[in-house]
């Protein structure tokens, strides 16, 4: 008697367990509500994408509409003001090793931003959007420092007036003419 052995092939599975279950209501994202697509606040992520710079993207999210020129630009001036790291969110740094994961020296710095400045219990939505404007000021800073740190030893001035965390070249400013429109 002979057995002959067939090599099962691989058919993804579909899950459809959860298709049209809201999994939660929120103002900021929805997510496959015409197919495909993502908005922020309203806004199609890839209209957001072609017409946005990050720091605009950023106040929309966190502040709740898309900011004209005058509050665009003391958005990146606090954010400047604040992508600073403490001491020791940098010894930290300095202690992972060179092939760590980006997102891995992400998550780590950011966990020690809350060690060391833990949130209150309770605090106002004001706090709220400073801590949020904070994390977003400092995630460039952790990986660039880690970076230049770990791989040539080199230990920089993240606060320096260089943009180190923005697209190499500039992406135009959603001006009226060029905002995305709202769904």
């Amino acid at each position: 008697m002979t057995a002959t052995t067939e090599t099962p092939t691989f058919k993804p599975k579909k899950s459809v367990a959860l298709s049209g279950v809201a999994a939660g209501n929120t103002a900021l994202c929805t997510v496959g509500r015409t197919g495909n697509d993502l908005s922020y606040r309203g806004y199609d992520i890839l209209d957001l994408a072609q017409k946005c710079e990050f720091e605009e993207v950023a106040y929309l999210l966190i502040h709740g509409h898309l900011p004209n020129k005058f509050e665009l630009a003391a958005y990146k001036a606090k954010l400047k003001s604040m992508r600073g790291l403490p001491i020791r969110v940098i010894k930290v740094l300095e202690s992972l090793p060179a092939h760590t994961h980006p997102m891995d020296v992400m998550r780590t710095g950011v966990s020690m931003l809350g060690c060391v400045h833990p949130e209150r219990e309770s605090h106002p939505e004001s706090e709220a959007r400073d801590i949020a404007d904070k994390l977003i000021a400092s995630l460039g800073s952790i990986l660039l420092y880690w970076y230049q740190y770990s791989h040539n030893g080199k230990r920089i001035d993240v606060e320096s007036k260089g943009r180190h965390h923005r697209r190499p070249l500039p992406a135009p400013v959603c001006t009226a003419n060029a905002r995305p429109n709202r769904r």
